[in-house]
């Protein structure tokens, strides 16, 4: 190997190199070679260790981060391009960049050496600033690699904690859903003229559906069916809020109950408690959110049905002999606009029909993650049709099921939620 060393300007100073980049092995199976190459890296600011073997430096390259390795092509032995090839399948954290010095300068030999991991080639005699140059290429390409490993390891702790914290909430939400789930009280009741089924299934963990009842006074509950806008944990907070507003378990916590005198309690009509919710929503409840709702007095006696629906989907009434209704003109939602007067409208039910409040993510429902084809009044009724041998939560399971096949993923887009009301009618006294 023979080394021009030019003693012009730059060729021996040159710019000096950071010493965690400046690690170089110089392989030669030529004493003298090695010397003089050394010699020349030194000038350069370059710390050197030389190996006299392709055996020899590959045991140094297994205790020792080398940046750069010079290699000579023709070695007894182990020869350049084998000791590049086992060089490459040693385990590294950081890259090394690879050099062989090589009188070849035929193209086959030129690819015989890149397909062994080479990344550059000096041909013989060795220029000191061709050889200052090809090594500051090198050095730049290990720097970037060290800032992207060190970036790459930044990301992965970054990941890691995010997972740890995305870990937590996962648990929070399953936690959140349970109680979300808990709100229901009953998801199956019978009042001996009538039976009672909710379903409530969220698109998430939580979501901004909500169905219940309550009792009032006499033979009269109360149904409701409500859909909070957005989906998470807000719209969850919001339904568990609204809950305590319609309670089932404390009459002077719900805003449709008035207390009289005693036990007994006034009800006030569904289109007065709307109106109270929206005018608790601007006064008490500080949110973004706005809720729809279906709010109805049942008479289980009588099968008279008192209901206001506040920019919730139409309710469905399917009588007996399987026809199915849809009964209400709408409303704004709740919480849009702020002193809204909101109407009322009746019907009733006969024994065997059966009433349905059920939220948009039924009849919105797609055919599809990428179509408009949705369910619509048209294809509820159809489904209703087609259940109509089912009973309660029997039901409702169906329904669910029809969706998921509809949508072609049990991974409904939307929170889906239902009260199904299935009206017996009074029992007929006994023939004296």
């Amino acid at each position: 190997m023979t080394i021009s060393v030019e003693n012009s300007a730059g060729s021996s100073g040159g710019t000096r190199v950071p010493a965690g980049l400046a690690q170089v092995l110089v392989v030669d199976d030529s004493r003298m070679q090695r010397r003089i190459l050394s010699a020349s890296l030194q000038q350069m600011g370059y710390t050197v260790t030389e190996a006299g073997s392709g055996e020899e430096a590959l045991d140094l390259c297994r205790d020792q981060p080398f940046d750069l390795i010079l290699s000579d092509w023709m070695m007894p032995g182990m020869d350049g391009p084998e000791f590049c090839a086992r060089f490459r399948d040693l385990d590294r954290e950081n890259y090394g960049y690879f050099i062989l010095l090589t009188s070849k300068s035929e193209r086959s030999e030129i690819a015989k050496g890149l397909e062994v991991g080479a990344d550059d080639f000096i041909t013989k005699p060795v220029n000191a600033v061709e050889l200052r140059a090809r090594l500051t290429a090198g050095q730049r390409i290990v720097a970037m690699q060290r800032q992207l490993s060190e970036k790459n390891r930044q990301l992965s702790i970054a990941f890691q904690r995010i997972q740890t914290l995305y870990d937590a909430i996962d648990a929070d939400l399953a936690e959140g859903k349970r109680l979300q789930q808990s709100l229901i009280r009953d998801r199956f009741r019978d009042f001996g003229t009538a039976d009672l089924s909710l379903l409530l299934r969220s698109a998430g963990h939580v979501g901004g559906d909500l169905v219940g009842w309550f009792p009032t006074s006499g033979s009269q509950i109360g149904l409701y069916a409500i859909d909070v806008s957005g989906h998470g944990i807000t719209s969850a907070l919001l339904t568990a809020r609204l809950a305590g507003y319609l309670s089932a378990t404390s009459k002077d916590q719900n805003i449709a109950l008035e207390r009289t005198t005693g036990d007994l309690y006034h009800v006030r009509a569904p289109n007065q408690v709307v109106k109270k919710l929206n005018d608790l929503m601007f006064q008490d409840i500080d949110t973004e959110h706005y809720f729809t709702i279906c709010l109805a007095l049942v008479d289980l006696d009588t099968g008279e049905v008192s209901m206001t629906q506040a920019g919730h989907p139409h309710p469905a009434v399917q009588r007996e002999d399987g026809r199915v209704e849809f009964f209400g003109d709408g409303d704004l939602p709740v919480g849009l606009v702020p002193g809204v007067d909101y109407a009322s409208f009746g019907f009733r039910l006969r024994p065997g029909d059966r009433l349905l409040l059920f939220s948009d993510g039924i009849t919105e429902c797609p055919a599809g993650p990428e179509t408009t084809e949705m369910v619509e009044q048209d294809g509820l009724a159809r489904l209703l049709d087609t259940n109509r041998g089912l009973r309660g939560p029997a039901l409702l399971e169906a329904l669910v099921w029809d969706l998921t096949r509809f949508f072609g993923s049990e991974d409904l887009p939307d929170d889906v939620s239902a009260v199904l009301l299935e009206y017996r009618g009074p029992a007929t006294a006994a023939p004296g």
